[in-house]
């Protein structure tokens, strides 16, 4: 006996979809204006309107802000003679800068190919799947407009935000030319969230399956830099659709549980970027080891140990060598150092020591993933039968070690091709060390006091202590790059270079050693 048409989960074939259709329409529907109506029931008119206010004058002051250093960055750069070079001599700059920039878009598409994975893209959250996933009607209404609002998103921030590139890297196109460049450049980002989408309808498909769509991102990337004519954008456009036909239609079938976990995804970073959480943000976005991980370290493991100490030390080398997520972010962030050294894009030496500090910030920070796992519960630390110092240099020992490797072969590199000699790499092996210790730092930054009053700031009131979590770990690690950069834009290692090079990065672990744990939970 056929079952009811309100209780069937999928029409059989040539089955009109409408009544299911419908009735999940009605089901959004009817959710959206309980929403509303609860939302309107607790917002005043005053308070919005500050908040729109709020946000439009913080809105301005950024792109007041982004659009004078642009502007002001595109005059140097057209001012610079393309021989007098950064860090190195002419000679070494080998790469051209139509290529670095290309390979710089492709890195961006498939970090956004990467992330849009991680967060769905399609996604409900935890309410929204446990009232609607449930019912046996048609998920696309439930889904849909939610992927649609993403994507549209997407596009347009991604637009926005390749106009200053454009700016600062092809200086003699017309305002047009930006314009249709930013275009195609949003145009692939919708094509990628698409992907992503694609992806999303495989169930369990692993980091293997983004093999393929970023080989196929790579001629993708070169649309935007084909200069100021139209076609470009009209192919990324046509892709476009033709991803977006094949699937958006087939968004109601993905499983109930995919959905579910992207929302959490989602939900969880999106909080962490209110309250700006960088560790959370972290946590949010960590790619769950891989069930080989579980045998890294196996060896180790099992070795006898002779006191506490040895035993917490092997400890953190396990957790390290299971939980890092592996070496593509770090080499990635080398190749870019090292390739915007070796362009001949003219780039001031300034700007290439600035690239150089991110990623080391960058890099530096996600060596934390021990740090910042034991953080949230810091009251198992003082159990261990040390003290706390002990157990602090513990967890600096991996990352100081895994960042003194990164900077070696960063400044050894660089040797090579002229920039300080051989007494270069010494100087960045301990840097390095300093490095590893502000990302235990940055892993340990204390909860938020939401008590305290407010800083105004351009950008919106943000509370006094969170102003300071942000900076804390960054600070020290910039310190201890502080003799790295000042021989990289000398060219000459001093022998003081390197015992302040020493005192520093000693200083920084000395300093993280005494530090107090501080719960992340804000309990």
């Amino acid at each position: 006996m056929p079952a009811p048409e309100a209780l069937r989960l999928r029409p059989t074939a040539g089955e009109d979809r409408d009544g299911t259709l419908a009735t999940a329409r009605a089901v959004v529907a009817f959710t959206r204006k309980s929403s509303r109506r609860y939302n309107r029931a607790r917002t005043s008119v005053g308070g919005l309107f500050i908040d729109i206010y709020s946000s439009t004058l913080a809105l301005a002051c950024v792109l007041a802000i982004a659009g004078s250093f642009v502007f002001a960055l595109r005059d140097e750069i057209a001012r610079r003679d393309p021989a007098q070079g950064g860090l190195v001599d002419q000679q070494w700059q080998m790469i051209p800068a139509d290529v670095l920039w290309i390979l710089l878009t492709y890195l961006a598409f498939t970090g956004l190919l990467t992330l849009a994975r991680r967060l769905g893209p399609a996604a409900v959250s935890s309410s929204e799947g446990s009232w609607w996933l449930p019912l046996p009607v048609d998920r696309r209404p439930m889904v849909l407009p939610g992927l649609i609002r993403l994507i549209a998103g997407v596009g347009l921030a991604s637009a926005v935000m390749y106009l200053p590139f454009s700016l600062l890297t092809a200086l003699d196109r017309t305002p047009t030319g930006h314009l249709l460049a930013a275009g195609t450049f949003g145009m692939v980002a919708v094509i990628v969230v698409g992907g992503a989408t694609l992806l999303q309808l495989r169930a369990g498909s692993g980091r293997r399956d983004l093999l393929w769509p970023a080989l196929v991102l790579l001629p993708l990337a070169v649309l935007p830099s084909l200069g100021p004519d139209v076609w470009p954008l009209l192919v990324a456009l046509a892709f476009a659709v033709g991803v977006l036909a094949y699937s958006l239609p087939r968004v109601g079938i993905v499983a109930g549980s995919e959905l579910m976990r992207g929302g959490g995804v989602s939900g969880h970073a999106g909080a962490s970027v209110f309250l700006l959480d960088v560790n959370e943000l972290s946590r949010a976005l960590a790619a769950h080891p891989r069930h080989t991980a579980s045998t890294r370290g196996a060896k180790l493991y099992v070795r006898h140990t002779v006191g506490p100490r040895a035993a917490i030390v092997r400890a953190d080398i396990v957790a390290f060598l299971r939980l890092q997520q592996g070496v593509a972010v770090p080499l990635v962030w080398l190749g870019a150092c090292l390739a915007l050294v070796l362009a001949d894009a003219a780039l001031p030496a300034v700007v290439q020591l600035l690239v150089i500090v991110v990623a080391g910030c960058v890099t530096g920070t996600s060596m934390g993933v021990v740090a910042r796992r034991t953080a949230l519960v810091p009251e198992l630390d003082l159990l261990l039968p040390v003290s706390t110092s002990v157990v602090m240099l513990s967890r600096i020992l991996m990352p100081a070690v895994a960042m003194s490797a990164w900077m070696a072969v960063l400044t050894g590199a660089l040797s090579v091709v002229g920039v300080g000699g051989p007494g270069l790499i010494l100087l960045g092996a301990v840097a390095g060390l300093g490095m590893g210790a502000g990302s235990v730092r940055a892993a340990t930054r204390p909860a938020t006091d939401w008590t305290a009053p407010a800083a105004e700031t351009p950008f919106g009131p943000v509370p006094r202590t969170q102003i300071a979590a942000l900076y804390r770990g960054i600070d020290v690690t910039f310190l201890a790059m502080v003799p790295v950069l000042l021989a990289l834009y000398t060219g000459n290692v001093y022998p003081w270079l390197i015992g302040v090079q020493a005192a520093v990065s000693a200083g920084v672990v000395l300093v993280q050693m005494a530090a107090k744990p501080t719960s992340q939970s804000g309990g």
